[in-house]
């Protein structure tokens, strides 16, 4: 199976996306909370957060460039984090616990950029429930914001929308960077990293 050659501009846009990422230090301070009430406002949120955008383009990222070869073993790592994301959010809106979304969103971004930069391979179930674990924290954070919404459920479908358009653009991006620009991969992932090590460091 032959994957897709992909135009160099789409690996541009999200590297340009990680590097923007960096001026936001809170895990969820860096907007107000937002008044969900359709499906567009649910598709835009994940592309507002600098969090929910950096864990999910390195999510797609890492799972190109350390997959073998172009096939099933893509979309283990995207699958998991959108299904237990899916699920956090299910929970968030029937009043779960909160209280360890923040430090676990965080540490998932370090953990994410370490991946990343260290092109680290995982069996694809061990890679699927590695980022589903945080996924369902992030889901949690959704719910959290959309309980109480009068259009929770298309705003929740618009969400996952997003989610899988920044999973295919990282797939995209790692997949043209696996023989070439290496060391952008690499620098990407430190600074994903970054990002959440100095969340962790705002939020003790």
């Amino acid at each position: 199976m032959h994957f897709p050659r992909i135009p160099r501009p789409a690996s541009a846009m999200a590297f340009l996306a990680l590097g923007a990422m960096g001026s936001n230090a809170c895990a969820h301070g860096g907007h107000p909370m937002p008044v969900y009430g359709s499906f567009f406002d649910g598709f835009m949120h994940p592309l507002s957060g600098p969090d929910h955008l950096a864990a999910m383009l390195a999510v797609g990222l890492w799972s190109a460039l350390s997959a073998r070869r172009a096939g099933a073993q893509l979309l283990w790592a995207p699958a998991g984090f959108a299904a237990l994301l899916l699920a956090g959010a299910v929970l968030g809106l029937r009043g779960a616990a909160t209280a360890a979304v923040e430090p676990m969103i965080a540490t998932s971004l370090l953990l994410g950029g370490l991946l990343l930069a260290s092109r680290l391979r995982m069996p694809g179930p061990a890679a699927a429930l590695g980022v589903g674990v945080f996924a369902l924290f992030h889901g949690l954070a959704h719910g959290h914001e959309l309980a109480g919404g009068g259009s929770a459920w298309q705003t929740l479908a618009g969400m996952l929308a997003a989610t899988a358009l920044l999973h295919c653009v990282g797939l995209a991006a790692g997949w043209t960077l696996r023989r070439r620009g290496a060391w952008l991969a690499r620098a990407a992932g430190a600074g994903v990293a970054a990002l959440g090590a100095a969340q962790l460091l705002q939020l003790a």
